[in-house]
């Protein structure tokens, strides 16, 4: 049911009010007939790091469980969670970030299992726009059909983190950061992320909205009840649908731009096929901070290099660390593309020259100590 997205209210982390939407979404888009007898299947959930459920920075638990358990009950062999996330791809980094997010608990009760297969598997991709070969985990390499389980989050660099985004999670550990070297620009970047979203190609795509992440996601953000999950075979509907629950214009997702002109998704919400439960526009949804400035385009052509050059450096917005809250853990400088990033005396320091404003930095900080900033007159 390619362009049909399935919406459905769930009021709470309840497991039996998740299992009865994640039951009945399988029905609405008639997506047991994927299941095989025995198939392996491969959960790809979003583990960002060490956090807590509620802190809704990664896929809650309990909507992994419920998918498992619909799986299980459908004959599929064996369910597993498989996840690169930000950081050290190994077992220490994962075992700790099962735990913290409550994979290992609900993986012991529901049975399913976790990845323990740190190696990867180089996947030709030649119809790839700006990929054409991609490291990919394992286990998604070897399961029979992939499952994508992504977090309704804004993002400082792609705007929306959704369904398209959380295939990046398929890229193993520290490799993540050469891709944002490989890809400084924007438009690039996510258009590298469409081809990365093709060459995986889960079969279905889970969107965990029941508490959403606004204002400086995908990490430092805050939680926001929103009450939905959502489900599509389809991750470019789906993310359309996502932006127009959030009030976010497409100008500021370039994922769905390329989509668009890659002929992969309509340009308008209304083309979409949207069943089950209303989705109405959340207008106070709080963005991101990545403002663009283009009012240099009405300057004369003499003076717009020199312009632009003081307000790139100027108004851009870009990530600033208090020092007050820093652990000097070194998670930052480890994410960083550009190893512009040191610590000294036990606190992190960001160099301006060379830095690509993907804000990995911000996005792996675990006390949320790094802020992206922009000139605050331009705060409007």
């Amino acid at each position: 049911m390619s362009g049909t997205v399935c919406a459905l209210k769930v009021q709470s982390y309840s497991y039996e009010q998740v299992q009865a939407a994640v039951d009945r979404q399988f029905e609405m888009l008639e997506l047991d007939q994927l299941i095989s007898p025995g198939m392996k299947v491969v959960i790809k959930p979003n583990l960002l790091m060490k956090r807590t459920p509620e802190e809704a920075t990664t896929t809650h638990p309990a909507l992994v469980a419920a998918i498992a358990q619909h799986l299980l009950k459908l004959g599929a062999g064996s369910v597993m969670v498989a996840e690169s996330p930000g950081g050290l791809y190994n077992k220490s980094q994962l075992t700790g970030i099962y735990q913290a997010t409550g994979m290992t608990a609900y993986g012991e009760q529901y049975g399913f299992s976790l990845n323990e297969d740190f190696s990867y598997t180089e996947v030709s991709f030649p119809q790839g726009e700006n990929c054409k070969a991609f490291n990919i985990i394992t286990p998604l390499v070897e399961a029979d059909l992939v499952i994508s389980v992504a977090k309704l989050k804004t993002h400082g660099m792609t705007g929306l983190s959704g369904a398209v985004k959380n295939m990046f999670g398929s890229v193993p550990g520290l490799q993540k950061p050469e891709l944002h070297y490989r890809f400084p620009d924007k438009m690039q970047f996510c258009n590298m992320l469409i081809d990365l979203w093709e060459c995986v190609h889960p079969a279905i795509t889970f969107v965990d909205g029941i508490e959403a992440m606004e204002g400086n996601g995908p990490s430092g953000g805050n939680g926001r009840k929103v009450e939905r999950i959502f489900c599509s075979t389809d991750p470019y509907a789906l993310d359309l649908v996502l932006a127009y629950l959030i009030d976010m214009p497409l100008s500021q997702i370039p994922v769905l731009q390329n989509a668009i002109r890659r002929g992969l998704c309509p340009d308008q919400v209304s083309q979409v096929t949207l069943i089950g439960d209303e989705v109405t526009p959340i207008k106070d949804f709080d963005k991101p901070r990545q403002k663009n400035i283009d009012f240099l385009d009405y300057l004369p052509g003499w003076l717009y290099r020199p312009a632009k050059k003081a307000a790139d450096a100027l108004l851009t917005p870009h990530p600033v660390v208090r020092t007050k809250d820093c652990i000097g853990c070194g998670k930052c400088a480890q994410s960083c593309p550009q190893r512009i990033i040191r610590v000294e005396n036990h606190k992190a320091k960001i160099g301006r020259d060379g830095c690509i404003r993907c804000y990995c930095c911000h996005e792996m900080c675990p006390v949320k100590a790094i802020d992206i900033k922009s000139f605050r007159l331009f705060r409007i």
